[in-house]
């Protein structure tokens, strides 16, 4: 159905309460733009994820908390707007402090957000499986847990701890046991380097926990199922497909460029009616119609 006639998701953070009751595990793509999103819930995927690195690249920038509140307030709600499954907003740091994250919360739960998610970095943060990373104390990073709390109506929150690479494993699991204690709802350790740490993760903190399965980082490729058997409720992959469509545009205009035609490689692009039916183009022209002729048959009625 075409998002501009059908209604818009209206408790997201409950749904996704409900999903991570239901389901054994929610593989979450990670999406960078409403015609992305709306793919991810075409294929049958019940959760999105809005990458901060996906977003930034998507713009031509580094994920080095560069993106501003308005682009992801922008964004979030462009895509909410298309979906009807929960989306997991990155908020990076949370633009701040306290106020600053409160301020954020607010109007991303207002845009639509099912959930948000907020990291212990020190600006300038970095990609999360980038050397050279800095966090902020454990007494910060509860503050702002605490404003998140008191902002939020319904959305859940996502406290990602980066202290693996900076403290090591014991320490990020007392952040998370702390952010617990502070008021969140999902613990996502960043950056382990191995499936023992996350096992022993979700063994030591007890909560819905998120796993974080990009590629070319410090995590090596582990299965769904095997997150599964450790213990995670959640998987995301921020920026797979974002970097799968860069690489097939890259190759095809490597093809325009060299043949001077598309018409070699019309089997590995979407097709017109694929598209057409992924945006509910029938849907527009049908009403199209009807408004019309809904509009001529008044016209008609009072020229009697």
């Amino acid at each position: 159905m075409a998002f501009l006639f059908k209604r818009k998701l209206e408790t997201p953070g409950e749904k996704l309460r409900e999903l991570l009751k239901k389901e054994d595990i929610l593989i979450t793509p990670g999406v960078f733009d409403p015609a992305s999103a709306l793919l991810v819930e075409s294929m049958g995927f019940k959760s999105a994820y809005l990458s901060g690195a996906a977003l930034t690249g998507s713009l031509a920038m580094p994920d080095l908390g560069l993106i501003t509140f308005t682009e992801l307030y922008d964004s979030t709600r462009k895509i909410t707007n298309v979906i009807n499954i929960p989306l997991i907003v990155d908020s990076d740091t949370g633009f701040g402090e306290s106020l600053n994250v409160y301020r954020t919360v607010k109007e991303l739960e207002e845009a639509g957000a099912a959930a948000i998610q907020i990291e212990d970095q020190d600006m300038p943060k970095k990609c999360g499986h980038l050397s050279g990373k800095k966090t902020i104390s454990p007494e910060d990073m509860v503050k702002k847990i605490v404003a998140a709390n008191e902002a939020r109506r319904d959305m859940l929150i996502v406290a990602r701890t980066d202290a693996r690479a900076t403290e090591g494993i014991e320490a990020a699991i007392e952040r998370a046991k702390l952010y617990l204690e502070a008021g969140a709802d999902v613990i996502f350790p960043e950056a382990l380097t191995n499936l023992e740490e996350f096992k022993l993760f979700a063994k030591e903190v007890k909560a819905p926990l998120l796993a974080n399965m990009t590629e070319f980082g410090k995590t090596p490729y582990i299965t769904v199922q095997e997150f599964k058997e450790a213990g995670f409720k959640i998987v995301i992959f921020p920026v797979t497909i974002f970097r799968a469509a860069m690489k097939a545009m890259k190759d095809t205009l490597i093809e325009i460029k060299d043949k001077g035609t598309q018409k070699f490689i019309l089997d590995k692009i979407m097709s017109r009616e694929e598209f057409y039916n992924l945006i509910g183009y029938y849907e527009y022209e049908k009403r199209d119609n009807e408004f019309a002729k809904k509009g001529d048959e008044i016209v008609k009625k009072e020229k009697r």
